[in-house]
């Protein structure tokens, strides 16, 4: 096995990836010794961030490169790792070690906010966890993208789009029972019995497209340089690897929330926030588990924190968003990509209007690809289809118009062509 080339045919630097290693068995042992569970998110968002930047997984370029290039295999990773986290939600829940909690169906909010959200990635050139990841490993427009996304989420929580926003999360649909609307509480299966259709379904699929043995053994022939043996670490990861990786990793993330007080899996939007808030807010409630007493960890009062215009803080995703940072940037490290990349004066002031449409997205939307679709599709959530149906459409759309200089005449054409399989 070589250790002495990543995928650039460079010397890997290892420090960085050792410092994290460091850093997460740290605090985990913190976790351990203080029953403070809340330092768990730190190694949670190492390997997600490590996972992300390995396979490349961003929604933005997942969802656009189906229509730049007709290639699904980042959209399929991110579907692996949704299903595998759905296997893995049923599993966690029968042994009794997790409660699922969906979040609400909020039509408007996730229609409108997942068309917003699904135009701003394009021109941001990323979701929020993808600029995270691209900009550990230094590139520009996410760096600068980051800046704007923080703003965007403020104007819908707590600037002036936040009345907008309450009228808007007044349209809301309950289930039967009162709860939220998922694919169970519509039809009545059970939640295992969905993740075996959903895996089953995936398999199935897998096995009707698989490529004759003649064709693999030419494929395999022609690109014997590309599988040349070195060391996986320092190596690119194909999606559907990074993506089984992210789904085994879901159930972890969640029982790290749940057992911080948030009982959701992993999301960033609001950490990223939080991150922006703690450098320029003073009056800020601090949470750093589950609240006792009717009382948030700071010992003030839920309702007099809010009264008073505070701005809660959780730290279990601060947490969980400055481990992802800094697990992409060992990730970056390793593959030799760890570098500021420049980019034209006009992608950097697109990349800051795209970071604010996203922040405004993702405010409405309560949530970006992480939240709503890895983690809200894994939940069998009706609203996050929707999101993710209307984030989709929107990247299509402007990915054809931004990206490819597309005319509306053809615009049926060209998405047609997404549909149709290639020979």
């Amino acid at each position: 096995m070589n250790l002495s080339e990543n995928e650039n045919g460079r010397r890997p630097r290892w420090g960085l990836f050792f410092m994290n290693i460091t850093a997460a068995l740290g605090f985990f042992l913190a976790a351990v010794i203080t029953k403070q569970w809340v330092w768990t998110a730190v190694p949670v968002g190492q390997l997600f961030g490590f996972f992300l930047f390995k396979g490349d997984l961003c929604g933005a370029s997942a969802f656009s490169e189906i229509v730049l290039m007709r290639d699904g295999r980042k959209a399929f990773g991110l579907w692996i790792a949704i299903v595998v986290s759905m296997g893995a939600f049923a599993a966690a829940r029968a042994a009794g070690l997790v409660i699922l909690a969906p979040k609400p169906l909020l039509w408007v909010n996730y229609a409108v906010g997942g068309l917003v959200f699904g135009a701003g990635t394009v021109l941001a050139g990323g979701c929020i966890s993808g600029c995270l990841y691209k900009a550990a490993g230094g590139n520009l427009n996410s760096i600068v993208a980051l800046l704007t996304i923080p703003s965007g989420i403020a104007f819908v929580e707590h600037g002036p789009f936040s009345k907008l926003n309450a009228m808007m999360k007044s349209v809301k649909s309950s289930s039967s029972g009162g709860g939220p609307v998922t694919l169970t509480s519509l039809t009545g299966i059970p939640f295992w019995v969905w993740a075996l259709i959903f895996a089953s379904g995936t398999v199935a699929v897998l096995l009707l497209r698989r490529k004759p043995a003649g064709a693999i053994a030419v494929s395999s022939g022609r690109n014997r340089e590309a599988k040349a043996p070195g060391f996986r670490m320092a190596k690119p990861w194909k999606p559907w690897q990074a993506g089984l990786a992210i789904g085994l990793l879901a159930v972890f993330t969640l029982l790290s929330s749940a057992s911080s007080g948030r009982n959701y899996p992993i999301g960033v939007t609001h950490g990223v926030l939080h991150v922006q808030e703690l450098v320029t807010d003073n009056n800020l409630v601090h949470v750093f588990g589950p609240p006792s007493g009717g009382a948030t960890n700071s010992g003030v009062p839920a309702k007099a924190a809010s009264s008073a215009g505070s701005k809660k803080v959780t730290w279990w995703l601060v947490l969980v968003t400055a481990g992802l940072f800094f697990g992409a940037l060992a990730a970056a490290s390793l593959s030799g990509r760890l570098r500021l990349a420049p980019k034209p004066p006009g992608q950097i002031v697109t990349a800051a209007a795209g970071g604010f449409l996203v922040g405004v997205g993702a405010g409405l939307a309560t949530g970006c690809v992480v939240g709503n679709i890895l983690s809200g599709w894994a939940l069998m959530s009706v609203g996050m289809f929707l999101f993710g149906i209307a984030v989709v459409l929107a990247n299509w759309v402007t990915t054809y118009f931004y990206l490819m200089n597309g005319r509306l005449a053809d615009l049926p054409s060209t998405f047609r062509l997404i549909f149709k399989r290639r020979g």
